[in-house]
């Protein structure tokens, strides 16, 4: 037999299937080993076949089958054929994202545990080691004391020298252990919500349908209830589930929540998990012993089958869209599953995207509504405050006059606040006042932003770390200007004037840690009164009944992006982190910050106005020819040769033209130019940007005048991008 394989090579130029004999126990889905251009290399069998276009003298033999069960499953092989196809990516690095690296690499099965021989009694081991090898004593005491010991701890307390020359010497045995890396709590199994006539209505439209529903639900109206309700259903009929959440700081809570309505169930994945605890989970999930899954982006790849139903919580998230290579929509993964397994795929949001109302309305998915909060509780109050306004009557705090006011009535009554700014370090930039010098990473074309407590300043695209200035280094002038505010200035500010109120902060550098985000958020929940401060991750899913206030303080920041999705995300953010107020009684109450108080967006999110605003949106798209009545396509090219990179845009470009000439009017927009992030990571970038009614042959043609093969050049196609930065 022949067995047809891709090899585990990132690179185009073999980006295609190899023929090799198979071994007698080789089967679809294997992970193999082969031999290719001199070297071993790992490989995936994606079909058996009986013949070869090759000479058999050519052929060559696979060295070994990996496992005895393969690890892609014919759904997943199949899904990573079709991405593979549609969004003209990698083969190898679409079974990249079904395989993570601990399940690809097979490095993560066990963990090996230490014990001592029972070979030898404790004194002759010593007298074996002898009085010198202190750390081999310590650690034949360790063990005679403790009974065993994992490997990375006895590393770590006794040096490797130590470990290994024990095992030579026949007094340490190594042993591997299936051990589980995460552990879950013991929860209280809940008692069942009994379930609104609304939601029971929901509940019943979208189980065992094989479609597409959009669950528009306002923030509190019990759209997680009605998820594991369908959930249930589901496992009831002896089938799984995937349920996706867009913030790796949502899965704690929900994991919670999920655990106790579904016990011993549940599989979690996420990009927080260490590798170990990732194929645990993973293999659990492989096995049939977790019928949940519940996790981030990634967890659409879930081993599971006989799928019962999909849910994309918060479906209007960006952090759907991969923006790394390889470049996929978790909806189009999720909607390919839902046909394979026909079941439903349930999108769900307060503020649904723009384009999935739109096929809602246009009646390609089914819209289902929950239009009020749990026993009939108020939306909180929006109040909007012009910031100008306060600088022109003297306040050029971070703070207006109404929002401290609100912040401390909501103290004095010992309730919760959350303020709202989607920047985080001290400030954006730092800037001479005399001569106009800007602080910029060397390897990117950015201004690098302050971080006070580590008085650093800090590239947010590549990481780079710099000292933080005393004086200029153009001019020598000590007069440094600080540019827009970010959580971390607002925590500073806070603690001043809140002195005795417990103040949590929550970003990308307060999270990094293990479990970095359930320790803030327990600790929140835990304490009132207190103020948590955050980025868009406190901004959605999040429920906390003690939250009565929420403060916007700069909702400006999305709203001015140089990105036709700019009103549309403002308005999303605005109702999201709103609704984390006023969840338990209608106390909720919130203030929104703006230069431009008298903007459609915030008019209407003031109001919770979504379809007010989904009109006079899809209008201004239409009027203007933005999607979804267009698409928009970025070529996206990358190289750390600016000529080179430069060269190959214009190459693209030559073609696109003939492309232009070929389907007239149909492509609207087409140029050429520097991305307005000129360089990342050492590398120049130059894009192409094109804007054409929709049309699959005009994207077909697209990525093939872009698909070619140039040295030390990157270039990547992206559909509709979520930024253009």
């Amino acid at each position: 037999m022949i067995a047809k394989v891709v090899v585990d090579i990132p690179n185009d130029a073999v980006d295609k299937v190899f023929d090799y004999i198979a071994l007698d126990d080789t089967e679809v889905g294997m992970r193999v080993r082969v031999p290719f251009a001199g070297r071993t290399v790992l490989g995936y069998v994606i079909e058996m076949s009986e013949h070869t276009t090759l000479e058999s003298d050519k052929l060559k033999t696979i060295i070994k089958n990996l496992e005895s069960v393969p690890k892609l499953k014919p759904e997943i092989l199949k899904l990573c054929l079709f991405l593979a196809e549609h969004f003209f990516l990698r083969l190898s690095d679409c079974i990249k994202l079904a395989l993570p690296s601990c399940v690809r690499l097979d490095n993560q099965h066990a963990q090996n545990k230490y014990t001592l021989s029972l070979s030898y009694d404790i004194d002759t081991a010593i007298n074996i080691v002898g009085k010198r090898a202190k750390n081999q004593l310590a650690l034949i005491a360790s063990l005679n004391d403790q009974g065993d010991l994992d490997f990375q701890k006895a590393v770590e307390l006794f040096g490797r020298t130590a470990v290994n020359s024990l095992i030579e010497k026949g007094i340490v045995l190594k042993n591997a252990s299936r051990v589980m890396r995460l552990s879950y709590s013991e929860s209280k199994q809940t008692v069942k919500n009994v379930l609104t006539p609304t939601q029971q209505h929901a509940v019943n439209t979208i189980k065992n349908q094989d479609r597409t529903f959009l669950l528009q639900g306002v923030t509190g109206s019990g759209k997680t209830e009605v998820y594991m309700t369908v959930i249930e259903d589901a496992l009831a009929q002896g089938k799984t589930a995937i349920m996706l959440v867009p913030e790796i700081s949502l899965t704690p809570q929900m994991m919670n929540r999920f655990n106790s309505r579904f016990p011993n169930q549940i599989a979690v994945l996420h990009s927080g998990l260490s590798e170990g605890e990732r194929y645990d989970e993973w293999d659990r999930i492989f096995t049939g012993e977790a019928r949940v899954v519940l996790g981030a982006r990634s967890a659409v790849f879930a081993p599971v089958e006989n799928l019962g139903v999909i849910i994309i919580d918060e479906e209007h998230d960006s952090s759907y869209v991969s923006e790394s290579n390889p470049r996929y929509d978790t909806h189009a993964v999720a909607e390919y599953r839902a046909r394979y397994n026909k079941c439903p795929l349930v999108l769900g949001s307060a503020t649904p995207s723009l384009d999935s109302y739109k096929l809602a309305l246009d009646g390609k998915y089914t819209l289902v509504k929950l239009p009020e909060r749990i026993n009939g509780l108020q939306m909180p109050k929006i109040e909007i405050v012009d910031m100008l306004s306060e600088v022109l009557n003297g306040n050029v705090s971070p703070f207006s006059k109404k929002l401290l006011s609100k912040l401390t009535e909501c103290i004095e009554n010992k309730k919760q606040a959350i303020l709202f700014i989607n920047r985080r370090g001290f400030a954006s930039f730092v800037m001479c006042r005399e001569c106009g010098y800007r602080a910029k990473c060397d390897d990117c074309e950015v201004s690098l932003v302050y971080h006070k407590e580590d008085n650093e300043l800090k590239c947010h695209f590549c990481g780079k770390r710099y000292r933080m200035l005393t004086n200029c280094p153009n001019c020598h002038s000590t007069n440094i200007k600080y540019g827009a505010l970010g959580t971390e200035r607002v925590v500073n500010e806070l603690r001043q004037i809140f002195p005795d109120i417990p103040i949590f902060r929550m970003d990308n550098d307060t999270t990094r840690g293990k479990d970095g985000h359930k320790k803030i958020l327990e600790q929140f929940s835990h304490t009132t009164p207190s103020i948590l401060v955050g980025t868009q991750m406190i901004a959605k899913g999040h429920d906390y009944p003690n939250v009565a206030f929420v403060g916007i303080l700069d909702a400006d920041v999305s709203l001015y992006n140089s990105d036709y999705k700019s009103n549309e995300r403002t308005f999303q953010l605005v109702t999201q982190v709103a609704g984390r107020a006023g969840r338990k009684n209608n106390d909720g109450y919130v203030v929104l910050q703006t230069y431009a108080p008298k903007h459609y967006v915030y008019r209407f999110a003031s109001n919770y106005d979504f379809e007010g605003f989904y009109d006079r949106e899809i209008n201004l798209r239409k009027t203007t020819g933005f999607p979804p009545y267009s698409n928009i396509l970025r070529i996206l090219v990358s190289s750390v040769s600016d000529n080179r990179a430069k060269e190959t845009i214009k190459k693209i470009y030559d073609r696109a033209v003939k492309l232009k000439e070929l389907y007239g009017k149909d492509i609207i927009f087409l140029q050429a130019m520097p991305s307005p992030v000129k360089r990342i990571q050492t590398k120049y970038r130059y894009q192409l940007l094109t804007r054409y009614a929709p049309n699959d042959k005009i994207t077909k043609d697209f990525y093939d005048i872009a698909d070619f093969i140039e040295k030390d050049v990157s270039i990547f196609v992206e559909i509709n991008p979520n930024n253009l930065r």
